[in-house]
């Protein structure tokens, strides 16, 4: 009487476990890279911008010294970490700007206090503590309610960007983002500067 093989069909499951767990790896692994090439595509760079040198031509308002001056303090608050990267790294590139990146919201007020933004850019939908909630937590703190809010949201498009209006009084851009669109709304909301 011959017995059958188990051992066989042991390794033929060990085999096909570590074929799936394989697959899932791969899987997982080109996830990340279309998930990362998405977020690159998010934000698009014209590389035209300057790089300190001539900025006080490329923006409304800019005076001769405005390369001299300090650079504006901006927060950027998303709990999406690559957005924000390539957000601080674009912005940083300008030469204007100094920025702070908070990829939780449940810090983001925390994180004003001690940086002191010249502007915060604020992403609506959060986990925990949304958009709404940390822009209320601003506007009644009396060192900061008078720093301006940029919302960052994908639930608006682009066309409703235009007409003027204003969520919870603050302006607001559709994701994905254009990087000129950005700076153009940080230039007309960033306050004047104090004299002397």
């Amino acid at each position: 009487m011959v017995r059958p093989v188990q051992p066989v069909n042991r390794l033929n499951h060990r085999i096909s476990g570590s074929v799936v767990c394989h697959l899932a790896d791969e899987l997982g692994m080109r996830a990340t890279k279309i998930r990362y090439r998405k977020i690159m595509n998010k934000v698009i760079e014209a590389d035209f911008f300057p790089r300190e040198s001539n900025l006080e031509c490329s923006w409304p308002g800019s005076s001769a010294t405005s390369a001299i001056d300090r650079k504006r303090r901006i927060l950027v608050v998303d709990n999406d970490r690559d957005s924000t990267r390539l957000v601080k790294i674009l912005l940083e590139r300008t030469g204007r700007y100094s920025v702070l990146e908070e990829n939780d919201a449940t810090k983001a007020h925390q994180s004003a206090q001690n940086f002191k933004p010249d502007l915060i850019l604020l992403d609506i939908v959060m986990p925990e503590t949304d958009g709404g909630e940390v822009a209320a937590q601003i506007q009644a703190d009396p060192e900061l309610q008078k720093t301006p809010v940029i919302f960052l949201t994908a639930l608006v498009t682009k066309a409703e960007t235009k007409t003027g209006l204003r969520i919870q009084g603050h302006p607001f851009l559709a994701k994905p983002i254009s990087i000129p669109e950005l700076i153009n709304a940080i230039e007309e909301n960033l306050p004047a500067r104090a004299d002397g």
